[in-house]
């Protein structure tokens, strides 16, 4: 039971990650975050990050003696991950003339 649980997981983190690489390379967003994100390649970056981070967290599981490192590496790239998507969903700045 425990394998199908890994595979269904490593599964979703494949297609997290195809749809990350499609943000990037053609500004292709899955429909439900498309209506929220201004910056497609940005939410692209932020869901590859995220979903490296998730495939740290699945290396190395948490065991009785303690969280390791790939785990707590994991994390951390997921937060940063979803910090990019969600400034991915904010407008950039605008270009302005500075006075010379």
């Amino acid at each position: 039971m425990h394998m199908y649980l890994v595979v269904a997981a490593w599964l979703a983190v494949a297609l997290l990650a195809s749809a990350g690489i499609a943000s990037i390379v053609s500004d292709w967003v899955p429909w439900p975050a498309r209506r929220r994100v201004v910056r497609p390649r940005l939410w692209g970056y932020g869901t590859l990050v995220g979903t490296l981070g998730l495939g740290l967290m699945f290396v190395q599981p948490p065991d009785e003696t303690g969280f390791g490192v790939l785990l707590i590496t994991g994390w951390c790239l997921f937060l940063v991950g979803m910090i990019i998507q969600l400034a991915a969903q904010r407008p950039g700045r605008r270009a302005t003339k500075t006075a010379s």
